[in-house]
C-alpha cells in the first residue's frame, strides 16, 4: 500500500499516519520529496481500511498494491 500526502502536509499529520501504522503492526518506508511524501506500507495490508487512512489529515491518496497472481 502506498500513502501519498497532500502538498506540504505538516509533520504532525505525517506523525499521525505513521503512529497509526505502527499501532496496527505495520512498518513503513518514507520517501520525502519537495512537495509530497510517499509512505510505503510494509506487510500484508488487507486488514487496513483505506477509508480510515484517507480521512486522516494530510492524506491525498491511498493506493493498494495488488498481489501477483
Amino acid at each position: 500500500m502506498l500513502i501519498i500526502t497532500k502538498k506540504k502536509a505538516s509533520e504532525e499529520a505525517l506523525d499521525q499516519i505513521k503512529e497509526y501504522l505502527v499501532n496496527n503492526g505495520f512498518d513503513f518506508h518514507q520517501s520525502t520529496g519537495a512537495d509530497r511524501t510517499i509512505i510505503g506500507v510494509i506487510g500484508d495490508t488487507h486488514t487496513l481500511e483505506e477509508k480510515v487512512i484517507l480521512n486522516m489529515s494530510g492524506v491525498h491518496q491511498v493506493m493498494r498494491i495488488k498481489p501477483d497472481e
